[in-house]
């Protein structure tokens, strides 16, 4: 009659220590990750000039828009499907994903192998983190925060430009209400955090963890190191084979995934937007084998990280 008592203590005392031991086992993780976001506040500040640099371009154009109709302000009823224009989502989200994709290169190249140039490596390994969690969280700025963050920095953008468009067409003929329903806002918002997560988290990944791998392994200036092998690769196999599978490869990964299901009939591509539908872009084998690539570069990092020192 006893056992039943005894045994439901001893059920929430074990359940009671698993949420311990989970975050005893992410902390170190978690700030990791806080600490290259100290050491590395460009993460963030580039994408914000960008961002700032393209608002101030886009003001301009905006206030020129006024006396872009020979002169007059409100326009005539001819022109207004002059000034009724479509706000330019796209480009200011392709120069702040451009802009992000530049600093997750530069940000790879240089996380393991500054700290063994300024010798701090001798201080982290100190610490009770292993070298896979350093690692990893090396891997995940790249791959989920800096996308994350250029996402919100172009979403707060793109409301901006809403708000400024509306301030200079405020008090003329044109309907202001439109540039907030033509230009579908939500539905560009999405289709970019989808296209962040996709292609600049799970695309991208065997080019990050080369670059991380060539961050461990190089002894100076990882930059060449990065360039240098597959430059030579691709010199080799056009001399000897004249061929440039290897160059195609690079080029296709640094692209995006596409699918020759999503040509039409004449040849010319599709919506890009439709190679990233869940089921064409998760069926890609490009996928999947870049993932391994990267998990393989992953594992690579890390066994050096633990056996190098200072340079």
């Amino acid at each position: 009659m006893n056992t039943p008592s005894n045994a439901m203590p001893q059920s929430s005392l074990g359940s009671q220590g698993i949420a311990p031991a989970l975050i005893s086992a992410t902390r170190p993780f978690y700030w990791s990750l806080r600490r290259e976001l100290w050491e590395n506040r460009l993460i963030y500040i580039v994408p914000l000039a960008a961002a700032a640099l393209f608002l101030v371009g886009f003001l301009i154009n905006m206030i020129a828009l006024r006396y872009r109709v020979h002169g007059t302000w409100p326009p005539n009823p001819a022109h207004q499907g002059d000034v009724l224009i479509t706000i330019p989502f796209e480009i200011s989200a392709a120069l702040i994903m451009g802009t992000a994709l530049i600093v997750g290169i530069f940000y790879s190249l240089d996380a393991l192998y500054g700290e063994r140039r300024d010798r701090s490596i001798l201080f982290w390994k100190s610490l009770p983190v292993s070298d896979f969690t350093a690692v990893l969280s090396k891997l995940s700025i790249p791959l989920v925060v800096i996308p994350l963050l250029s996402f919100a920095i172009t979403l707060v953008t793109h409301f901006i430009m809403l708000l400024l468009s509306s301030a200079v067409l405020l008090g003329s003929s044109a309907n202001i209400a439109a540039l907030w329903t033509q230009g579908s806002f939500v539905r560009v918002s999405v289709e970019i955090f989808y296209h962040m997560l996709t292609v600049h988290g799970l695309w991208y990944a065997p080019i990050y963890g080369w670059l991380l791998l060539v961050s461990a392994a190089s002894p100076r200036a990882p930059f060449i190191w990065a360039a240098l092998p597959p430059f030579v690769i691709c010199g080799v196999e056009k001399i000897a084979f004249n061929t440039t599978h290897f160059l195609n490869m690079l080029m296709h990964r640094l692209a995006g995934p596409s699918s020759p299901a999503m040509t039409m009939p004449g040849g010319a591509p599709m919506d890009p937007m439709a190679t990233l539908i869940p089921h064409n872009f998760f069926s890609e084998p490009g996928l999947w084998i870049g993932l391994a690539i990267a998990a393989a570069f992953l594992a690579a990092a890390v066994r050096l990280r633990r056996y190098r020192g200072p340079i």
